[in-house]
């Protein structure tokens, strides 16, 4: 029996959302763009979708999107942000604890040019609303800030952040990377006061390959690709049917269930933070509180790689921080300044709708195991 407790990395994609895309490829394969009765058909179903999406996300059907992932709506709001702005500045502020999509872009910018201010977290892995009114700028054209940090599970103030791009008057574009935000914690674009936001589908059991991007209504973004015109000419080619099905029953089923699935997990989360620590003494968890679906904790004197390995072989998934990084050690964590010994025994539990208690359980267990049979590390 496998326990499944990386939530954060990817969901498992839910039987009504396979269901739409095996319908949306079986029935519905028509080509939106074609003329005849098929294709308008399909045209008509990537509609409803689109305002499946819309009305899980909060907004009008006409500001959603489609991509393919949370990595390309990242890289294409921030490209996109920097052109538009282009005459009025070329300063950017975002955070030190950002994903790769949002920090590798902007690295990217640095080397034409660009100045980019990085925010630093504090020891809870908290952000500032203050630091960053105090790094806004008159030529700041672009603000990234993601709502929900991916490996902290901390909410950072985005909804803060737009208010003081109002106050300072500068020019700055304000992007969200929702990707761990979405039907995790309630919000809609308007209240965040945001101009662009990225999805992913694949993190709200959808497939993997289908995301989308919020384009504030009246805001002119430069095309990510250009060709037939679809997506209203910003994202040409031919529309991903199947994935759109399936994203749009995710967001639809998951809308409906919002309040439940997020209770279940802020029970879950608090339970783990019970019996994982009488499980291991001097475990603990890193963040005091904030998304409900991720909690991140250290296990001080062993190496988290280790620990995910022996938990592995049980059955029990957990990783050792974002699946982006590969191995390579976390910027989150490092970010938090951590003693050596806390940071390389991190490790992320992340819960789902389908959690269950005893899912917590076996990771209790398997990590009592750990406890007593593996060695600490000497750092």
């Amino acid at each position: 029996m496998v326990h499944y407790l990386d939530n954060a990395a990817t969901t498992p994609v839910r039987p009504e959302a396979i269901q739409a895309a095996v319908e949306a490829m079986g029935e519905g394969w028509g080509n939106p763009s074609a003329r005849y009765a098929l294709g308008s058909q399909a045209a008509a179903r990537v509609k409803e979708w689109r305002a499946d999406v819309a009305g899980a996300l909060g907004c009008a059907p006409e500001e959603v999107v489609f991509t393919s992932c949370g990595t390309e709506s990242d890289n294409w709001a921030i490209q996109a942000a920097a052109e538009l702005g282009k005459r009025k500045g070329k300063h950017i502020i975002t955070t030190a604890i950002e994903h790769a999509a949002v920090l590798e872009p902007c690295k990217a910018l640095e080397r034409q040019g660009y100045e980019v201010t990085y925010l630093r977290p504090d020891r809870q892995g908290n952000i500032s609303a203050a630091d960053l009114e105090r790094a806004l700028r008159p030529d700041t054209v672009l603000v990234s800030m993601m709502l929900v940090n991916n490996e902290l599970g901390t909410v950072l103030p985005v909804a803060e952040a737009a208010r003081a791009i109002q106050r300072a008057g500068c020019p700055a574009l304000l992007h969200c990377d929702a990707v761990q935000g979405f039907l995790k914690v309630p919000f809609t674009p308007k209240e965040l006061g945001v101009d662009l936001l990225s999805l992913s589908g694949h993190k709200i059991h959808a497939p993997k390959g289908i995301g989308a991007m919020y384009i504030r209504k009246g805001l002119k973004l430069p095309p990510l690709i250009r060709g037939g015109g679809q997506e209203e000419g910003l994202r040409s080619g031919t529309e991903a049917t199947s994935q759109i099905a399936a994203f749009a029953a995710a967001c639809r089923l998951g809308r409906e269930s919002l309040d439940r699935d997020l209770a279940h997990m802020e029970s879950l989360n608090a339970y783990a933070r019970t019996v994982l620590p009488q499980a291991v003494p001097g475990l603990r968890a890193l963040t005091g509180g904030g998304a409900p679906h991720i909690l991140p904790i250290t296990l001080p004197g062993y190496k988290s790689e280790v620990v995910v390995r022996f938990l592995s072989d049980r059955g029990i998934c957990v990783s050792s921080g974002s699946a982006c990084h590969k191995g390579k050690p976390s910027h989150v964590y490092g970010a938090l300044k951590l003693p050596k010994k806390e940071q390389d025994g991190v490790l992320r539990v992340s819960f789902s709708y389908d959690t269950s208690r005893e899912d917590v359980d076996a990771l209790a267990e398997g990590l009592k195991a750990a406890g007593e049979q593996l060695f600490t590390s000497l750092s």
